[in-house]
């Protein structure tokens, strides 16, 4: 690959476990309760809720902008919910759609779903048109509920087709909604009974909690389904991390149709009784101030979220806050330091894992630029990055690659870790290699090529389908993507490989967007790339955009760009190629 990366030895190991010997006792009912949970268990999401909110009944559980709640308060609405749910006509493993902002109620509606045994499907607010129908095809929801802007787009959806929403109630998580057509959710669930529910203590782990979709940069949504043992997996896990107390609040902006917010952040809360601070949405201007309205001391990112921070002109109050660690995923080697230091902040908790992935890793041991550690059994082998396709020896059989070395992470599918998959079968087998290291073994791809960093930790490195190949070498996207996010004068770069005709492989291009008040110094930026990155992972290309396209969660949406490639008869922005020559760029004519 492009940009060597560190590994992990044993001395970096033994610092990192230095710092957990304090918080033995609080960590070990973690660690039993992991350890002793089994697919067949009966134990859910909602039974934790409601076992955190028996013993910090009269803590705060919820924040919003305007109101909070204890946890007492907040499991005596949810079971009203359920049961709300329940008198019309939901059962356990019918799905409740939800078509929300991050609004408190939104929340609390998943975990009613889930103390009745019924399974919440997280639909993209962002989403309209043919992909929000498609998703809701994906899911068939019973009900759904939506708040007005939720409301709005399923109107348009019935517009164009008057069957698609045949059959689903929908109602309001508004109570001053201004769509009269609809149910008010509160309504049905305001005047029910408060105790606990007898159902949520028959759940087993193995059933379906919620589903989530994927972000479609590649194509349409898939629904991937996220079980109660997976969620209490991850939870536990990353609750034995970061070792929250029932004194920190942790702040979430991002959308609950993500597994950073309901499975990360919720995780982390309920485990060890802290505070959920849910905010509307992410703003970089504004981010600090809301951190200090809401006193928090820890918060959830995406490695987007935290770039956007460091772009803000440093101010003096970027280290006035009370925040303690952060917990995310997507932070770039490239930046990390630059974030800590600027902003004081030394407990870094980032983690790997996916919406549909049986595996994680976490930085549990403090160590910097690296996804961290995972105690389960996994493999990086070989694969070709250009054809997408794993490396079979003669045998037939993938091989491994060393301490260091770059290759595709897979994971082994076993009764104690199982593929959930999607809620589309067809889509499942897509996902499992087969006939990896003997016949009959089964193991899920992830999709993902990652640096074997040693001592169970890795490196993510790219997304295969991000990875090309130029001149016999592999590049990855992201950290030429990195080497150009040093470049002071450029808000963002994203890189993907074109085809040109007479070439084998794909060249480099980067589409670039310059920041407000800046000016491009292609001179800079030729000299810069030259200096930081070998020749043949040097963009051949530039496009100098607006803006760069993102989803709800700041996934680079690269198709659209891969499909217009150099073709002046569909950009009409301005296009520089690399002369190699001069090692410098010139308007391409």
């Amino acid at each position: 690959m492009t940009v060597q990366g560190k590994t992990v030895s044993a001395i970096d190991i033994a610092k990192g476990a230095l710092s957990f010997l304090p918080d033995v006792p609080h960590i070990l009912p973690s660690l039993a309760s992991l350890a002793l949970l089994r697919p067949h268990s009966r134990r859910s999401m909602g039974l934790l809720f409601q076992e955190t909110a028996r013993k910090h009944a009269k803590s705060v559980f919820l924040k919003s902008d305007q109101q909070c709640w204890t946890y007492g308060q907040a499991n005596s609405i949810c079971n009203q919910m359920a049961r709300g749910l329940l008198s019309m006509g939901v059962k356990a493993g019918d799905t409740v759609g939800l078509l929300s902002a991050n609004r408190p109620e939104a929340l609390l509606a998943v975990i009613a779903c889930a103390k009745l045994g019924a399974v919440a499907a997280l639909l993209n607010i962002n989403q309209q048109g043919s992909v929000q129908a498609h998703s809701l095809k994906l899911v068939k929801p019973r009900i759904i509920l939506a708040c007005d802007r939720g409301l709005d787009i399923l109107k348009q959806l019935e517009s164009n087709d008057n069957t698609l929403l045949k059959g689903v109630d929908l109602l309001s998580l508004q109570t001053d909604s201004n769509h009269l057509r609809v149910s008010d959710f509160r309504s049905a669930w305001s005047t029910q009974p408060v105790h606990n529910l007898a159902q949520t203590a028959q759940i087993t782990a193995s059933s379906p909690c919620f589903y989530i979709f994927t972000s479609g940069t590649t194509g349409l949504p898939k629904a991937s389904v996220m079980s109660h043992y997976r969620w209490l997996q991850a939870a536990s896990g990353m609750s034995t991390a970061v070792r929250l107390t029932a004194s920190d609040v942790f702040y979430c902006c991002l959308p609950l149709y993500h597994n950073n917010a309901l499975t990360v952040s919720l995780g982390v809360v309920l485990a060890s009784g802290a505070c959920f601070a849910l905010d509307e949405k992410f703003s970089a201007s504004q981010f600090w101030r809301r951190i200090s309205h809401y006193r928090a001391t820890a918060f959830c990112y995406i490695g987007e979220l935290l770039r956007y921070l460091l772009n803000q002109v440093p101010h003096m109050d970027d280290q006035n806050h009370e925040i303690r660690l952060i917990l995310g995923n997507g932070l770039r080697p490239e930046i990390w330091e630059d974030f800590e230091h600027r902003f004081g902040i030394h407990q870094i908790f980032e983690f790997y894992g996916a919406s549909e992935s049986n595996l994680g890793f976490m930085n549990a041991f403090g160590l910097k630029e690296t996804v961290g550690f995972c105690p389960m059994p996994f493999e990086v082998i070989a694969c070709d990055a250009d054809s997408e396709q794993v490396v079979r020896n003669q045998h037939g059989f993938c091989e491994t690659v060393g301490r260091g070395e770059v290759g595709l992470l897979i994971s082994e599918v076993t009764e104690l870790r199982p593929f959930d998959g999607y809620t589309d079968p067809k889509a499942n087998e897509g996902k499992l290699l087969r006939n990896v290291f003997k016949h009959g073994d089964c193991w899920f791809n992830s999709g993902d090529l990652v640096r074997r960093q040693g001592w169970q930790h890795i490196q993510f490195v790219d997304r295969l389908g991000d990875t090309f190949r130029w001149k016999g070498e592999n590049v990855a996207t992201s950290e030429v993507e990195g080497v150009l996010a040093k470049l002071p004068f450029l808000e963002h770069a994203v890189v993907y490989g074109v085809k040109l005709d007479g070439f084998d492989g794909r060249a480099g291009m980067a589409a670039i967007a310059v920041k407000p008040g800046a000016l491009l110094d292609l001179d800079a930026l030729a000299a810069h790339v030259c200096s930081q990155l070998p020749g043949y992972a040097v963009p051949q290309y530039l496009r100098v955009i607006q803006a760069v396209e993102t989803t709800g969660t700041f996934k680079y949406q690269k198709v659209q760009l891969k499909k217009e490639g150099i073709d002046q008869n569909q950009v009409k922005d301005a296009l520089y190629r690399f002369d190699p020559a001069t090692r410098s760029y010139t308007a391409l004519v």
